[in-house]
């Protein structure tokens, strides 16, 4: 059998997609989730709710099994999700797109990224400007994609991006700046003042925005701003969300994209190669979600902040420095109050010491910047209540 190029195995490698003998690597999800299954830890590791979705959502998937919405949909995505986004758009951001040319459905918001990096870099010389600490699919799509990583770091504790270093970051050989806001895995919410950076920054090196906004309405404090709705930036702007979040249907897998036609285009030539389409029962049930009262949506926010603070308080009992969060379903701790000094060693005996998974965040980080991250731990609080309270328990006592 024909060997795997070297040049890809060494960028793989890099990216943290093949280990040192060449087999591909598993994620630290899944090596902290098959943790928390094999000594029964509570899983405040990946983030993935314990509880359903609103039961109008779920009904309106088990009508649509019931109606036969069981084989391929159009490869855009059913009419009435992509009006559904377009209507979405428009009602809390003010956005107006054209369902037909400017909304695309995909398998997530990780497919919608994986297909916009692919579609939209074509030269090695290609960099991708992204915030550091990451979330870990965009160091691979883009070393899939054989462009290069530029980071612009965010420090402990309120991880913010010095304007500097993004000024810095940001050059003509960038073809994507990568905005994930709210952010995982810090929790931050970027100021005003940094997304009008990023436009600013944008518009002077011809580079395109690409935002990864998942956790839109998870945002504690005001409402999420879309960098899309500031001037200049809507033309040279692809958005990404999905319903996963948003209704806790992280399995469902329905993302989209959206922003100008004929960037909507290059990447819809890409994901047609992809997964081509996904999810046609659950594509109607996410349309009839994003047509819920404001007050869910609300709701959604105000829950998610209080169980945040349930879990803050409980890492500030047990003895960790917390960052408060202000959006997401993540909080970061630092355990070097409790003598930690590597937390990646201290996340792989938390199970058995504690009861309790969580992620280091430095698998979150380049190898450059580990040290950075060395002693930070990511916790997720979109569980119950009670499980969230029993986890700030056990920690307690462990310490």
């Amino acid at each position: 059998m024909r060997a795997i190029p070297g040049a890809w195995r060494r960028t793989a490698r890099g990216a943290g997609l093949l280990g040192e003998d060449g087999s591909a690597a598993p994620t630290v999800f899944a090596e902290m989730s098959a943790l928390a299954a094999r000594t029964g830890a509570i899983n405040l590791g990946q983030g993935f709710p314990d509880e359903d979705g609103p039961a109008e959502v779920l009904e309106a998937a088990r009508q649509a099994i019931a109606a036969g919405a069981n084989q391929y949909p159009p490869g855009r995505g059913i009419p009435d999700l992509r009006a559904a986004i377009a209507e979405h758009q428009e009602r809390f951001y003010g956005l107006r797109l054209d369902p037909e040319t400017e909304v695309l459905v995909t398998a997530g918001a990780t497919e919608a990224l994986a297909a916009v990096i692919l579609a939209l870099v074509d030269s090695p010389d290609d960099e991708i400007v992204v915030f550091e600490p990451y979330y870990d699919e965009y160091a691979a799509c883009v070393a899939l994609a054989g462009a290069r990583l530029v980071t612009v770091p965010l420090r402990w504790p309120d991880f913010q991006p010095d304007p500097a270093e993004l000024r810095r970051a940001v050059t003509d050989r960038t073809r994507l700046i990568l905005v994930n806001d709210p952010h995982n895995p810090t929790g931050a919410v970027f100021a005003r003042d940094v997304l009008d950076l990023v436009v600013e920054l944008a518009e002077r090196h011809d580079a395109i925005i690409v935002t990864d906004e998942v956790y839109e309405h998870l945002v504690f404090d005001g409402p999420h701003t879309p960098l899309a709705t500031l001037p200049g930036a809507a033309a040279r702007t692809l958005s990404i969300s999905s319903g996963g979040k948003t209704f806790s249907t992280t399995g469902w897998k329905i993302g989209w994209v959206t922003g100008p036609a004929d960037l909507v285009e290059a990447v819809l030539t890409v994901k047609q190669y992809l997964t081509y389409v996904g999810g046609a029962p659950f594509q109607p049930a996410i349309a009839a979600g994003l047509r819920l009262p404001d007050g869910f949506f609300t709701g959604i926010a105000a829950t998610m902040r209080a169980k945040s603070r349930i879990l803050g308080e409980g890492l500030r009992a047990a003895g960790f420095a917390v960052s408060r969060p202000a959006g997401s379903y993540f909080t970061v701790a630092d355990a070097a109050p409790l003598g930690v000094e590597d937390a990646a060693s201290f996340c792989r005996t938390l199970p058995a010491r504690a009861g309790v998974v969580a992620i280091p965040l430095t698998a979150f980080a380049t190898p450059e910047r580990q040290d950075e991250y060395r002693t930070l731990v990511r916790f997720a609080a979109c569980k119950r209540v009670d499980v969230l309270e029993e986890a700030a328990a056990r920690l307690s006592r462990a310490q």
